[in-house]
């Protein structure tokens, strides 16, 4: 293990991020809780680059002048960064302007969604220590195993990035690489939209009607009320009880408290009101879920080809040795196959590989076939059998 700093005064970290300025690049990482919080709670910062290796106390000093270095011309270099992006813009407001996801690196080398440990022990064939994975980052004081462990995650990542950054470029692919990082980079980690939370409660989705639109403003209410109190939105009221207030639609707080998963002091309260402010507001309101562009019997159409197409490219993806998942997720060809002017398959480098050959196969100018146990697109022959 590499000597590391741990710093928790302003004063360090200034002086660190003086020694970093100027580097092209440098490892990052972040350890974070959100099990009884809406937002994640930063609660270690790791931080690498030639000769240095430091650790961050978020819960001792400010982290905005961290927003210097994201904004900076250096590469953060970072595995599977999508939660660690939204941790650092919550904290210092900025998130790195230029990214190197080593875990979206992997994928186009052939891994599925690699683990870091699994990334460690495939590139550099050593091991992570495993002890302190489920270990709580807001206790204090860090026992040196902690610290230890959480330094490893960055402390050999610069060596993981040149290492796949030399097999991706040995195949041509950096640039596609290049087109996941960006993508990663513009996705937007701002507040949840409310209105939309509904379609997170699994039972929700098959409410109907007024039932539905109860269930929408119901769980609006709840997204808002989590934020406001930075609380999981379960502590605020369960899935089930939101399911069950919407099919019965109480109007007053007796009723209320009557519904399976309310508990009778919420009813009788400031929250029992607002609750029941929600089921009129759903009750009255005339929204309603966006139908599909394309009618239901189309879409029964195209399960057949959907189906079909989804076994080529898994196979496709196999062949070229990229992780099916970074290819095509089955809606992304359920929406190529349906016409969506906005599919992913249809542009970039997923159009070049799946993309144009998907498009000729739904047109029936080529067709699929099983080759020594592979699914194969060839030229059709248009010659009908039966």
């Amino acid at each position: 293990m590499r000597p590391h700093r741990f710093i928790d005064t302003d004063a360090g970290l200034r002086e660190a991020l003086d020694q970093l300025e100027g580097e092209p690049r440098y490892a990052l990482d972040t350890e974070f809780h959100r099990e009884r919080t809406y937002w994640p709670k930063a609660a270690l910062l790791q931080l690498a680059w030639p000769g240095h290796l430091i650790l961050v106390d978020p819960l001792e000093l400010d982290l905005t002048p961290l927003a210097e270095l994201m904004n900076s011309e250096s590469v953060g270099v970072l595995h599977a960064a999508s939660q660690d992006l939204e941790v650092l813009e919550l904290a210092c407001g900025a998130s790195p302007r230029h990214l190197f996801d080593t875990q979206i690196a992997a994928g186009f080398l052939g891994m599925s969604t690699p683990s870091l440990a699994a990334l460690h022990e495939r590139e550099l064939g050593v091991q992570l220590p495993k002890g302190n994975r489920l270990t709580d980052w807001l206790e204090r004081p860090l026992r040196p195993a902690q610290l230890d462990y959480a330094a490893a995650d960055v402390e050999r990542l610069l060596e993981i990035h040149d290492l796949l950054s030399a097999q991706l470029n040995e195949r041509g692919r950096m640039p596609w690489a290049e087109e996941e990082f960006n993508i990663l980079l513009a996705r937007d980690r701002g507040p949840r939209d409310p209105l939309e939370a509904w379609r997170k409660i699994k039972e929700a989705r098959h409410l109907k009607g007024t039932a539905l639109t109860i269930a929408r403003t119901i769980a609006a209410w709840r997204e808002r009320r989590a934020a406001e109190i930075d609380q999981p939105v379960r502590f605020v009221l369960s899935d089930i009880a939101i399911v069950a207030i919407s099919q019965s639609a109480p109007n007053d707080a007796e009723s209320l408290g009557k519904v399976r998963g309310v508990d009778r002091g919420m009813a009788k309260g400031v929250l029992g009101e607002q609750i029941l402010r929600a089921v009129h507001e759903g009750s009255v309101d005339d929204w309603r879920p966006p139908l599909s562009n394309r009618p239901k019997e189309n879409a029964k159409d195209i399960r057949p080809a959907v189906a079909l197409v989804a076994a080529w490219v898994n196979q496709l993806a196999r062949d070229e040795a990229l992780d099916p998942a970074l290819l095509a997720t089955r809606a992304d060809v359920e929406a190529l196959v349906r016409g969506d002017e906005d599919a992913r398959l249809a542009s970039g480098w997923r159009g070049e590989m799946a993309g144009e050959p998907i498009t000729r196969l739904v047109a029936g100018d080529v067709a699929l076939a099983f080759e020594d146990g592979n699914v194969v697109l060839e030229e059709r022959s248009r010659n009908r059998i039966g």
